[in-house]
């Protein structure tokens, strides 16, 4: 069986090597595609073929994908998380070193001198105080959300001599484990921004999240104190980081999402989108995604997805029926009595739910036939239901 993969945007060659040409049919154009793999292609005015079995974002974010309407065709939608969280961290470093020693303006400040010289010394002798910066130990850095990135920009000031609070009530288990011991712990939000002089925010963005960065919290921070944001534009309230620039309790704002407003006001550093912008993070993500997409085809395993539950099976049988329903009772039950009308035997099955999504995985000793499936399918609540291929590995 030969999968066909449509790709919205440049996908690293190390991703698409994942997939191998034997079994894969990858193009920017294709009919009838069994999985799309995309960057920074916006999907909600896209109309999404009825072929599409699963959608991979060589990324972290998924804002540009419809993934409430893939869930309910029962489509996972795969992400990257972590994948460019090195790539990250380093540049939330710059921007941090950059705002501590006011470079942007600096070298705007030097690019514009006239002369040459002893006039031109003259005039960078005379500038640079206004560029005092400050250095970094003893300052207090704020972490909000203490995910891949987070966990890595912590540990990295740590190192540069800072204090480090964070604060994510939802920290994984690996996290905490990846987490320095010196990460100081912060109540809530407000009690983070009141103690932090810089703060980093790397959360997603979601409805809890949105303008979580607003005129309150930065009221509370020491005056002239450092915001960074590598994280997602909305997260920030701009409107209240103007007013908290002009009024100097901000020191600086440091985004990697410029507005006109933010590009224009001095005090504002502006970057276009980098966080991610590595060969290394680029690769990393697209064979991350490649992986699990495939895995994913050919053997039903989820991982990685931001709106199924993680499924992962192992295949002893060849064959296999994967079965996307909603999260209701006497689902299972009703899908193990259409398997035993054609009296086939159940190896082995999984089930997994995620809020309103659920997931199943059936291991079979016989093919199920047409009339199986139907009985499946016919039952309310199914999104799909797949026999995967036998495949020769």
């Amino acid at each position: 069986m030969t999968f066909k993969v449509l790709t919205l945007n440049s996908i690293a060659v190390a991703g698409l090597d994942r997939l191998p040409r034997s079994r894969y049919e990858i193009a920017s154009e294709l009919s009838h595609p069994d999985a799309i793999l995309l960057r920074s292609y916006d999907m909600h005015s896209m109309e999404i073929p009825s072929s599409v079995l699963a959608v991979g974002r060589a990324g972290a974010g998924v804002n540009n994908i419809p993934v409430d309407e893939l869930g309910k065709r029962g489509i996972p939608v795969f992400n990257a998380p972590g994948a460019n969280a090195n790539a990250v961290k380093e540049l939330v470093l710059a921007g941090l070193l950059m705002a501590a020693r006011n470079l942007g303006a600096a070298v705007a400040y030097v690019r514009q001198l006239p002369g040459a010289g002893e006039e031109l010394e003259r005039a960078i002798e005379n500038g640079k105080k206004q560029f005092v910066g400050f250095e970094l130990p003893k300052r207090t850095l704020g972490v909000v959300g203490l995910g891949a990135i987070g966990v890595e920009v912590a540990n990295a000031a740590l190192k540069l001599g800072m204090q480090v609070i964070g604060h994510d009530p939802a920290i994984t288990v690996q996290h905490a484990w990846e987490l320095s011991s010196g990460v100081q712990k912060a109540v809530n939000l407000d009690d983070l921004f009141a103690r932090c002089n810089v703060v980093t925010v790397h959360v997603p963005l979601t409805p809890a999240t949105d303008k979580l960065v607003n005129r309150q919290r930065l009221a509370a921070m020491p005056r002239g104190s450092v915001l960074l944001n590598f994280s997602r534009g909305g997260i920030v309230d701009d409107a209240a980081v103007l007013e908290a620039l002009d009024a100097g309790k901000l020191q600086s704002y440091v985004t990697d999402f410029p507005t006109r407003t933010l590009i224009d006001h001095p005090k504002v550093l502006c970057l276009p989108h980098l966080g991610a912008s590595t060969v290394e993070a680029e690769e990393n993500c697209a064979v991350m995604v490649a992986d699990n997409v495939r895995e994913f085809l050919e053997n039903g395993n989820i991982n990685r997805s931001v709106n199924f539950p993680e499924t992962e099976l192992q295949r002893t049988r060849p064959h296999r029926i994967a079965i996307p329903h909603r999260n209701v009772p006497n689902m299972v039950a009703q899908i193990l009595t259409a398997v035993a009308a054609q009296n086939l035997n159940i190896a082995d099955m999984l089930n997994r739910s995620r809020d309103e999504l659920s997931y199943t995985l059936v291991d079979l000793d016989g093919p199920p036939n047409a009339e199986t499936l139907a009985r499946i399918r016919g039952i309310d609540g199914i999104l799909s239901a797949r026999v995967l291929p036998i495949i020769d590995q």
